[in-house]
């Protein structure tokens, strides 16, 4: 487990905090020896989303307040890889095809495949702007978070306060 990671579930939305960290803990004990999984993002603030759209070269098409980041239902991943075997995962990496554990399957695609399995929606499969890292949370319906809808309820105040991050009450 990482611990960084442990602290970043904590801003993700309360109603799904248990389900991310359970999630999270399956999809790490999946990999390896040597290999772990880190939570990159979960809750971002709009003004670090609006940072991170100015940024070049692009890494986001989404504005503050368009990602479902900024709603605590969405996590970037990267996997961690400690390569000479002294525990301190020195390297970052966001390989799809890589197999550390040597199991015949990639990591990435081990990692995917469960969330995936628990309703969380890959950016890896959009059509335009793949992000791979990207997981959101689906509605229990199976359909998708717009932003359009989560602004609207930030707008009108349908919200609450949890450890200083607003969030919109689902």
């Amino acid at each position: 487990m990482d611990a960084i990671s442990i602290e970043r579930i904590k801003t993700a939305h309360p109603s799904v905090r248990a389900r991310l960290l359970k999630d999270y803990t399956d999809a790490n004990n999946l990999l390896g020896k040597g290999a772990r999984l880190r939570l990159a993002y979960v809750y971002r603030s709009p003004e670090l989303q609006n940072e991170l759209y100015n940024k070049r070269p692009k890494v986001t098409n989404a504005k503050g307040w368009q990602s479902i980041h900024n709603y605590g239902l969405a996590f970037d991943i990267v996997l961690l890889y400690d390569n000479d075997g002294n525990g301190t995962f020195e390297e970052a990496s966001w390989s799809q095809v890589r197999d550390f554990d040597k199991d015949s399957k990639a990591d990435w695609s081990e990692v995917t495949n469960l969330f995936k399995s628990r309703g969380w929606e890959c950016g890896g499969d959009w059509k335009s702007f793949k992000d791979a890292p990207h997981f959101q949370l689906k509605k229990a319906n199976g359909t998708n978070y717009k932003w359009q809808e989560l602004k609207l309820k930030i707008d009108s105040g349908d919200t609450f306060v949890d450890s200083g991050i607003t969030y919109v009450n689902l």
